[in-house]
């Protein structure tokens, strides 16, 4: 298929192309309780495309490895026909050779499966709190990059999915919650202490009273959600919102305006334990550097796809696929005291990128005040990152999710909390 791309792309006349194929071999596990209800293995292969021309704009097509050469050439015209279309500004594709070797020892997914399964049976349950199912996705992907100026390059790597629903029951009452946990082998203690943390999630949730009215409180975050607080910062960093005129940021320049809060600092790596994105080369070719892309609160890089870098006067950079965050100055015991709520539920919490407004519809939290500790749920919290961001400190521990790596408890000021009663 990909010498039938080759020959059709030359055929045609495209000025530039790049190409992916991504082959996956998977293990597919489903489990109802503990028993297996069936299993199954695949093995698939996909082609993406991107036709030039003039360079002018590119346009993405799938390629299926059963169309025939006929159907590869009428899919390719067509997009090339399209592409012809696009006016935006020229801009050059990635040309320097890889010189990083090829990353291609194999996956072994039998092994990583049997972890899955040997950490979620290893979770204690009771009478009140139990996993009523769970699924595991098991891969090794082999991406194989390679574009029109001869540059090529192949890496393999894991990527793994559980999904795991729990129960919960209290005093006639039942709750059921779904978590869905990605990575890129498996992590057993973190398996273990997550699932744990949701059948916590579900017994608390029926002992909840609902969120009274509160005012001028912090607000704690300490699981996954937290890291749409920290992509505001990335997603801020990236080329295309910043050529979009969506981004804020400067290079040089303070990312806000720091009133005594945990200063930002932010590097983009090649390499992550237990990352599901691996890979030392992005879609376009580009080799991933290490570097910061914010340090102490100030921008010292964008970062993101090379048509927009170019048009930025960026002429080499590349799309970040693991992202570290260091930790604060403070501990997670220390930012947990005095008055605060710490919200761990949501129905959905968000922070936009664009704007930084902040929303979520709360399904579980503790509120400390006046030194006691209520269960809640119910309400909603809401505000901006523009407002939260100078002042809020986060830990000096770190959590890790999937590609990120993120203070694992960040206290955010001037948010409002919207309670029921």
């Amino acid at each position: 298929m990909l010498e039938t791309l080759k020959k059709s792309l030359a055929a045609l006349g495209a000025d530039g192309w790049e190409l992916t194929e991504n082959k996956t071999r998977r293990w597919e596990f489903y489990f109802i309780r503990h028993a297996l209800d069936q299993n199954r293995a695949a093995d698939t292969v996909n082609y993406n495309v991107k036709v030039f021309k003039k360079l002018e704009g590119g346009l993405l097509g799938e390629i299926n490895p059963t169309d025939t050469a006929s159907e590869v050439e009428k899919k390719l015209s067509d997009l090339l026909s399209r592409a012809s279309l696009v006016k935006n500004p020229e801009y050059s594709l990635v040309s320097e050779k890889i010189t990083l070797p090829d990353k291609t020892e194999r996956v072994d997914i039998q092994k990583i499966a049997r972890d899955f399964i040997e950490a979620v049976a290893s979770v204690p349950e009771t009478e009140t709190e139990d996993i009523n199912s769970y699924e595991i996705f098991v891969s090794e992907i082999t991406r194989h990059t390679l574009n029109s100026n001869g540059v090529e390059y192949t890496a393999v790597y894991p990527a793994s999915m559980l999904e795991i629903v729990v129960n919960a029951r209290r005093e006639g009452h039942e709750i059921e919650l779904y978590r869905q946990f990605n990575s890129g082998s498996c992590d057993k203690e973190k398996v273990r202490a997550d699932v744990l943390a949701a059948m916590r999630t579900g017994r608390d949730r029926l002992a909840a009273e609902p969120t009274p009215r509160v005012e001028n409180i912090d607000v704690v975050l300490s699981t996954e959600d937290a890291v749409s607080v920290f992509e505001y910062f990335t997603m801020n960093s990236n080329v295309q919102a910043k050529y979009r005129r969506i981004s804020p940021f400067e290079q040089g320049k303070p990312v806000c305006d720091w009133q005594g809060g945990d200063k930002i600092t932010v590097r983009a790596v090649r390499e992550l334990d237990n990352s599901s994105r691996n890979f030392p080369v992005d879609a376009e070719g580009s080799v991933i550097e290490e570097r910061d892309i914010i340090k102490d609160g100030v921008l010292c890089d964008f970062w993101g796809q090379r048509q927009f870098s170019q048009y930025l006067g960026i002429e080499k950079n590349s799309v970040i696929s693991n992202f570290v965050f260091d930790g604060g100055s403070m501990s997670a015991e220390k930012l947990r005291s005095g008055d605060y709520i710490e919200l761990v539920e949501f129905s959905d919490f968000q922070v936009d990128s664009m704007g930084g407004d902040v929303a979520g519809e709360i399904r579980l939290g503790y509120l400390h005040k006046d030194g006691e500790t209520k269960i809640i749920t119910g309400g909603s919290v809401s505000g901006s990152m523009l407002e939260a961001a100078p002042t809020m400190k986060y830990s000096r521990e770190t959590a890790q999710y999937n590609n990120i790596v993120i203070p694992a408890v960040v206290r955010l000021k001037n948010l409002r909390i919207t309670g029921v009663k």
